[in-house]
């Protein structure tokens, strides 16, 4: 019997990649009827990025992203309060990459295509499940018309079926939905000028009002294509849970409160205004669970640990989830002690960053240097020390698990032969 995989995003595709790799058979089932290059931009930490080079695809990621050079802070007044090198530049083995969501969730697909042939399968939804002991009856439907489809036996049933998980609605029925923290994000995409080492990813105002934007993509013009996103904190009684996911953002709801933040380095509103199209999305996270593997069955990616998109661990944390699951299943086979294994080696680790973002993670930088400096600031060591900045990012690299001396010195999470 097989690893059954639900759900075949970054996470479970990286699985699947992963499993064919250590010599595991398995299937992957999505439950949308058509995968389409979803999403807009993220970045992958070099954590991550070494698991994918380590699956043979440092080439292929160089084709659809950047290596991402450094990370700024600026105040709301546009000045400069903290900037670090990334990747290589800071010393990792590895680089940190800006890419399209979407294109590296294909780039996986297609690499897995290649490799293993024809091992997932569209329109069947997780429904249940049912463990008769010696294995697990999977129960599938088609999410479209609600039809029932044949069941599938599995081995284990791995559930990466995003943050609105069908599995961990089973598995944790009473917990309810995703948990607001109140702000609501419009994000985007713009073609238009390189900015400060045209490979840097740069923030700025506070929590309450934030700017991101980083280029996924350079042109042959030496123009780049900007991903960007616009953080506004809403009163509590905004309805945040009637939004529907997809939907398009409005100029008017947001543009507003950044019309003035013309900056030497990049003209936002111009960016803003510029884009080829926007949407809004409320920013949310689940809260972090006692436990994510039960018997034959686990939870990985935002199914056991959505997070809020600060410090760019999302995808990055699922990435570590499919490597470490795929090392227990070579160790123990395809059972509950390897999904256990896995629980025991991930899940704590992966809380402590869930309520790191919920801090607000490295970028609690910019609120500190507001309180600090409500006015704004002619220089920042008027205001707060470089060593207290690189503490601050430091501690986020630590909890994360990317700290630069200790992932270039341990080994392989999956090591050939062991």
């Amino acid at each position: 019997m097989t690893v059954l995989i639900a759900g075949a995003g970054i996470g479970g595709l990286t699985l699947g990649l992963s499993l064919h790799q250590v010599g595991v058979p398995f299937r992957i089932v999505e439950a949308v009827r058509e995968l389409r290059p979803m999403g807009v931009g993220i970045n992958l930490q070099p954590h991550a990025v070494r698991e994918l080079f380590e699956l043979g695809l440092e080439a292929e990621l160089d084709t659809i992203g950047i290596r991402t050079a450094e990370v700024a802070y600026f105040s709301e007044q546009g000045k400069p309060i903290w900037s670090e090198p990334r990747g290589r530049d800071a010393g990792y083995n590895w680089p940190q990459y800006s890419i399209h969501r979407g294109e590296l969730q294909f780039l996986l697909l297609n690499a897995l295509r290649a490799r293993a042939g024809d091992v997932v399968e569209t329109g069947k939804a997780l429904a249940d499940w049912a463990d008769t002991g010696a294995r697990l009856s999977v129960q599938f439907e088609d999410r479209a018309t609600g039809q029932k489809l044949d069941s599938v036996d599995a081995a284990v049933l791995v559930a990466a079926d995003g943050i609105n998980s069908t599995a961990r609605e089973i598995l944790y029925p009473g917990e309810g939905g995703a948990v607001w923290g109140g702000t609501m994000m419009w994000r985007g995409v713009t073609d238009g000028p390189a900015f400060l080492t045209g490979r840097s990813m740069a923030m700025a105002g506070t929590k309450d009002r934030k700017f991101v934007c980083y280029p996924i993509q350079t042109h042959a013009d030496g123009r780049v294509r900007i991903n960007w996103i616009a953080d506004l904190s809403m009163p509590p009684d905004f309805p945040w849970d009637r939004q529907d996911w997809t939907r398009e953002g409005r100029l008017s709801d947001f543009a507003p409160q950044f019309a003035g933040w013309h900056f030497d380095w990049l003209d936002i509103p111009w960016v803003i205004e510029n884009a080829e199209s926007i949407w809004e999305y409320p920013m949310v996270d689940r809260d972090p669970l006692p436990a994510w593997s039960f018997g034959r069955v686990t939870l990985m990616g935002d199914a056991a640990h959505a997070m809020y998109p600060i410090g760019s661990n999302g995808a990055s944390q699922a990435i570590l989830d499919a490597r470490v699951l795929a090392r227990e299943i070579r160790r123990h086979g395809a059972g509950e002690a390897a999904l256990a294994a896995y629980d025991a080696a991930r899940r704590e680790d992966v809380n402590k960053v869930v309520l790191a973002n919920r801090g607000d993670g490295p970028d609690k930088v910019l609120d500190e240097v507001a309180a600090r400096a409500p006015d704004g600031f002619d220089h920042i060591d008027d205001v707060i020390g470089a060593e207290e900045l690189a503490a601050i990012a430091a501690s986020y690299k630590s909890v994360a698990g990317f700290d630069v001396d200790a992932l270039n010195a341990r080994p392989s999470l999956i090591e050939a032969g062991a």
